[in-house]
């Protein structure tokens, strides 16, 4: 499963584990705090706000070469943009300052935010488990614009495949169809896949003329069986397999440039070698 349907609303599994932590944080510091009467409810809030301007800071500095010409993107957070080991390193050392300076917190703090960090690191190895069990392709009846069928193992073949599930109706899908655009002609040896979600072949063939877009493998899955099979409950939603036919990241909400370089490193470099002549 890759997102959680909350009423109109849909939550990535990664951002979800990060509100469960954050919860269960809050929980054991209440209840350790109301004993020793030391609250640290807010306490955590600022370490969780820390610990994600923290993340984000260190994806753009990682990341900074694919923000030039878009100063606005860097603070863009819709793009899922987060460098994790930054943010923790700083919300352990933003912890680990406020215990040394407020003595009497220490406990109820520290079990809070061991808590949480146990909660968010387990689950997270567990669903990477599951994640790389996951071998080869969805088998999902998809077909052309021409309403002929498409079998998605034979043509991705033996490279790694982007199936980006998209639809018109879909603000952050159209936003980030041109950053999808560049990177389909940067990168030959890598199969991007759009494989729209519900709509009739006509009506994605009108879109893509309206927004003037140049896209290989449009593909129609009028059934939404893609994002059923793949527990995906919200778009756009990126799946990266490689070229085994392994899914190995997956990316739910915008595309940045900055985004889909991060989920594109977890490729053979081999096949990210740009084409000839591109910048």
């Amino acid at each position: 499963m890759l997102s959680v349907g909350v009423g109109p609303l849909s939550l990535s599994i990664g951002h979800l584990l990060l509100v469960l932590a954050f919860v269960v944080a809050l929980i054991v510091g209440a209840l350790i705090g109301r004993k020793e009467k030391t609250p640290v409810a807010g306490t955590l809030s600022d370490i969780f706000l820390v610990a994600m301007v923290s993340a984000r800071i260190g994806f753009v500095v990682r990341y900074f070469s694919e923000y030039q010409g878009d100063w606005l993107g860097m603070i863009d957070i819709r793009d899922g943009g987060f460098d994790l080991m930054t943010g923790l390193i700083a919300a352990l050392a933003f912890t680990g300052y406020l215990m040394w300076k407020r003595a009497a917190i220490r406990r109820a703090l520290g079990s809070a935010v061991t808590a949480g960090l146990i909660i968010w690191g387990g689950m997270s190895g567990i669903i990477a488990l599951i994640n790389q069990q996951t071998q080869g392709l969805p088998e999902v009846a998809l077909t052309d614009l021409n309403e002929r069928p498409v079998d998605l193992a034979s043509l991705a073949g033996d490279k790694p495949t982007v199936v980006n599930l998209w639809a018109t109706w879909c603000p952050p899908c159209i936003r980030e169809m041109p950053v999808l655009e560049d990177a389909q002609q940067r990168y030959p040896n890598v199969n991007f896949v759009f494989a729209n979600q519900g709509e009739h072949p006509e009506t994605i063939r009108k879109f893509l003329m309206a927004q003037n877009l140049n896209l290989s493998h449009v593909l129609s899955d009028r059934q939404n069986r893609f994002g059923r099979v793949v527990g995906s409950h919200g778009l756009p939603t990126t799946l990266f397999y490689n070229a085994q036919g392994h899914l190995v990241d997956t990316h739910m909400g915008e595309l940045s440039r900055a985004s889909l370089a991060r989920s594109l490193e977890r490729f053979d470099p081999a096949y990210l070698r740009p084409a000839t002549g591109s910048d």
